[in-house]
């Protein structure tokens, strides 16, 4: 991976996107989720003070930081980080250092490392398929989609961002999109698109799921802003959307349906804006963290060997 990849990756700072009382009530579902009575193991620790160090032991693109942050925060614990949101991270590396009551530690441990790992997994793939999107010039943009799991949407779609991909619509509020029930059930893409803009008005964009060029001319012509080519094969794929580019040169063609991380450069093309794919936040590899308690003469990276504890 490129350093001027990197950089460009790094230039903001997404956590300001996050809205602290949202963390703050994800965190306490959460909590409340995992230890919904008694606290049985932090009993046998109590609240000595100790430290635990966060280890990465595969590589991936580190992610989660604000939301692994206000977990610990919420639980009286400090987090010291050694690398930054969006640093490739090399196994085995030391990330961060998390210090309070051992049995605080313990209490947010597997919480944490359940949101890090997934979140660096999905921004990790996003990475991945971003630098593809870069090395072959194209100029679109590569999104995920709706297809997240319930109650971490927040942690999915700002990951998809801290790996430089687009989030696509955040839910279903956010942007209108006409698929194959809403059609049939309306009667025809043309009347779907006008009740979708008689109740969104100016300010909602709308876009409309289509299997033929013939449906695509349909949505764009009854208004719609967006057209999604969905499952159509490469050499179709790209002919359709130079159609709807010459003919409606301000409509957005997004195409969708069964992309890979190998198939994705196929779809690149100078009339394609978007390609989208659900993998992004579905079947993605984790990364490998762990979080382990600093004990003298222990190196907690491997309990077994003898080391000086700092």
């Amino acid at each position: 991976m490129s350093e001027s990849i990197v950089m460009e990756n790094r230039i903001h700072d997404l956590s300001s996107l996050l809205h602290p009382v949202s963390i703050q009530e994800l965190v306490e579902r959460w909590l409340q989720e995992d230890t919904p009575s008694f606290d049985y193991g932090g009993f046998v620790v109590g609240n000595k003070k100790e430290s635990a160090v966060l280890l990465c032991k595969s590589q991936g693109v580190l992610c989660g930081v604000p939301f692994f942050n206000a977990i610990f925060s919420k639980l009286g614990c400090y987090v010291e980080w050694y690398f930054s949101e969006g640093d490739l991270l090399e196994p085995v590396c030391t990330v961060a250092r998390v210090t309070g009551p051992a049995n605080k530690i313990l209490l947010g441990e597997r919480i944490g490392l359940n949101c890090i790992t997934r979140a660096s997994g999905i921004a990790s793939i996003a990475r991945e398929l971003s630098d593809i999107a870069k090395e072959a010039g194209w100029h679109g943009k590569v999104a995920g989609t709706r297809k997240t799991t319930p109650g971490f949407r927040l942690v999915e779609k700002y990951s998809l961002l801290v790996g430089g991909v687009s989030t696509h619509r955040y839910d279903l509020s956010s942007m209108i999109m006409l698929k194959d029930n809403h059609i049939w059930s309306a009667g025809s893409i043309s009347k779907a698109v006008t009740a979708a803009r008689n109740v969104g008005g100016f300010s909602i964009k709308i876009e409309v799921e289509c299997r033929s060029i013939e449906e695509a001319t349909e949505a764009a012509t009854a208004g719609a802003n967006i057209v999604m080519l969905d499952n159509f094969h490469s050499q179709t794929l790209h002919d359709a959307a130079k159609q709807v580019k010459q003919s409606f040169p301000h409509v957005i063609v997004e195409a969708s349906g069964g992309v890979t991380k190998d198939t994705l450069p196929s779809y690149f093309g100078p009339d394609v804006d978007v390609v989208s794919l659900g993998k992004l936040t579905q079947g993605y590899q984790t990364v490998d963290f762990s979080l382990k308690i600093c004990k003298e003469g222990r190196d907690p990276s491997n309990p077994l060997v003898t080391s000086v504890s700092k």
